[in-house]
């Protein structure tokens, strides 16, 4: 008896020749929120709220672009046959990494033109970029991409998993690791953490940098599980390549900050 059932439909709304994706919904979801959550805790900390809403319409151009570009480079070869492919984002193919390096470019871009603390901005932006993360995930559930190795039905029925994602991961008669999942559920997991950082005497760039920490090293694992990764050569996965290195990078900017005295203000002293 067939137990796959039907995988979710992607596209959310046809209006005429327009089809409106999950995929761009479930983005635009987690970025709104996160936007919100930023917004509070800007006003929390005595800063005005609108500087993220200010910053938010230079990051988000920055973050898909640069996400765009860096995905289509390391398929160049598909992409350079097929040029008229490189804007359809809605079909998948954005690499959070590439948004992180648009979006943190465009945020100390920003941080100079407004004469304000670039650590502190990305402080309270972490929490916010790690739940956008998080909830991003599902809109590749939706496009049935970002899995993992093949597995068996009772596999995925022993993780104790809903049918309606069990069925998702039915690809083309073969079911997959939905390592989509594994990476929401370590992103949430760490949403909580660095709120749960906001209520101590850590200093400021900390948050930031303790994102830059638990991110690449949940990615690492997870990215060695997906059958799609974007090779640096044969044998690398250039998104295990970079998490090393925002790893390494985070741990000796935290040290460096430390010991030179640059991270000496706490991050909940409120400006007046």
């Amino acid at each position: 008896m067939d137990m796959s059932g039907y995988p979710l439909n992607p596209i959310a709304l046809e209006l005429g020749p327009i089809q409106v994706h999950w995929y761009g919904i479930i983005i635009g979801v987690g970025i709104a929120l996160g936007l919100y959550l930023a917004m509070r805790e800007s006003e929390r900390l005595g800063w005005n709220k609108d500087i993220f809403a200010d910053l938010i319409i230079w990051a988000i151009p920055a973050a898909i672009v640069c996400a765009r570009i860096y995905y289509v480079l390391f398929e160049w070869e598909y992409y350079s046959q097929h040029p008229g492919d490189i804007i359809k984002i809605w079909r998948g193919g954005i690499a959070i990494h590439g948004a992180l390096i648009g979006s943190v470019a465009s945020a100390f871009v920003f941080s100079k033109v407004r004469n304000i603390s670039f650590w502190k901005l990305a402080d309270i932006a972490a929490p916010s970029i790690i739940l956008g993360q998080a909830i991003g995930r599902w809109g590749n559930f939706m496009n049935q991409e970002a899995h993992g190795d093949e597995v068996s039905r009772t596999f995925l029925e022993n993780l104790h998993l809903p049918d309606f994602i069990i069925n998702q991961m039915y690809i083309e008669g073969t079911y997959y690791h939905p390592t989509f999942l594994y990476e929401s559920i370590w992103n949430v997991i760490g949403f909580v953490i660095l709120l749960s950082l906001r209520r101590t005497s850590i200093r400021q760039g900390e948050i930031f940098l303790s994102y830059l920490i638990w991110y690449s090293i949940g990615r690492f694992f997870i990215e060695g599980l997906r059958t799609d990764s974007l090779m640096l050569s044969e044998y690398l996965r250039m998104a295990q390549v970079i998490s090393i290195v925002l790893l390494f990078i985070a741990i000796i900017l935290w040290i460096v900050r430390r010991k030179t005295g640059m991270a000496s203000s706490k991050y909940n002293v409120k400006e007046e």
